[in-house]
């Protein structure tokens, strides 16, 4: 970690070009009364439009901003991951770019840590300026992942949030490759503390995260961190088997009772297998999906690539058990 590094500050950057000038600004004026010795990092995620080169542009006027540029779009927490993995501060911020999460709260954060003492601090979200189907969207997403997978999620609890370096250094250290930034972090089980704060407005443009992709991240992040989903067909099955077993008990004891009887039920018989078959290839479906899991992991390839950086040694890079590869094109 750098000796004199206070605070760094990670924003994955995508889809809000007009954000990025307006955030750094606020970010110098915030982080400017707790300490002269900070960095902010900005992590571009294979946006469609040209935030790498404002990113370029805020990094030539300061150089405590630096820039990431990944090689395509991998997703949010991947660019988070990316970014985290060159942090040097003491400790650490994250926010997103859209100035919902707003640098004017982070002094708040950092009270909340010294006094604490905190290893985390969650900024608690009191009133959420979301479109109706986002809030929607990610009450599902909470809901089916916190059933599924045995970890309960805040759902007024995003991104936003300050990290002692020692979280950081153990986030580092997980080699998954398939990522949940918040589950993964929950996981390691620092001290946590909250800090209600105020939810903004988007500055610029709109969310990436549909319902779609939320289902999407809830899936991986349930077959990632837990096999309850496979104890979900066991207990099915164990359930049918039991099942059967109590109805031909019936059925013998009904022939030794009243004696032989006709052949009936021929559409119940049917719609049984049918169903006991779809429950068999739902068994074998999510098995497949773990089984999917392990060989993406096994291949070993980098979380995430970059193509070009700004304001960024490669000797400050701590990666987190993953051998990606560095440019340090301008």
């Amino acid at each position: 970690m750098g000796k004199h590094m206070l605070i760094s500050v990670v924003s994955p950057v995508y889809g809000c070009p007009g954000a990025i000038s307006e955030l750094c600004r606020r970010l110098h004026l915030s982080l400017q009364t707790l300490s002269e010795d900070y960095e902010i990092i900005l992590v571009e995620d294979g946006s469609p439009d040209d935030s790498w080169n404002r990113i370029q542009r805020e990094c030539e006027a300061d150089p405590r901003v630096r820039g990431i540029r990944l090689s395509r779009n991998f997703g949010q927490h991947y660019a988070i991951t990316a970014g985290l993995d060159f942090t040097q501060g003491e400790w650490v911020v994250l926010m997103d770019c859209d100035l919902q999460d707003q640098p004017e709260e982070i002094a708040g954060l950092y009270r909340k840590a010294v006094e604490g003492p905190c290893d985390i601090v969650l900024a608690r979200r009191t009133e959420r300026h979301d479109h109706w189907r986002k809030r929607l969207g990610g009450s599902l997403f909470y809901r089916v992942f916190s059933g599924l997978s045995g970890t309960s999620m805040d759902p007024s609890v995003g991104t936003f949030r300050l990290m002692n370096h020692r979280v950081v250094s153990a986030f580092r250290r997980m080699g998954e490759c398939h990522r949940l930034f918040n589950g993964m972090v929950q996981w390691l089980g620092f001290d946590v503390g909250y800090v209600d704060v105020r939810h903004a407005e988007r500055y610029e443009g709109k969310t990436s995260y549909n319902l779609r992709k939320l289902m999407k991240l809830a899936a991986d992040g349930i077959v990632s961190f837990s096999i309850r989903p496979l104890f979900f067909g066991v207990a099915v099955g164990a359930a049918f088997a039991l099942l059967s077993f109590l109805y031909g008990a019936y059925l013998i004891l009904r022939l030794i009772v009243a004696g032989p009887f006709g052949v009936q039920g021929w559409v119940s018989t049917v719609l049984l297998v049918s169903f006991l078959g779809g429950l068999i290839l739902l068994s074998l479906g999510l098995l497949g999906l773990y089984v999917g899991r392990i060989y993406q992991q096994v291949k070993g390839r980098p979380v995430y690539v970059i193509r070009a950086s700004a304001n960024l040694r490669s000797d400050t890079r701590t990666a987190s058990g993953t051998d990606t590869p560095f440019s340090d094109a301008e």
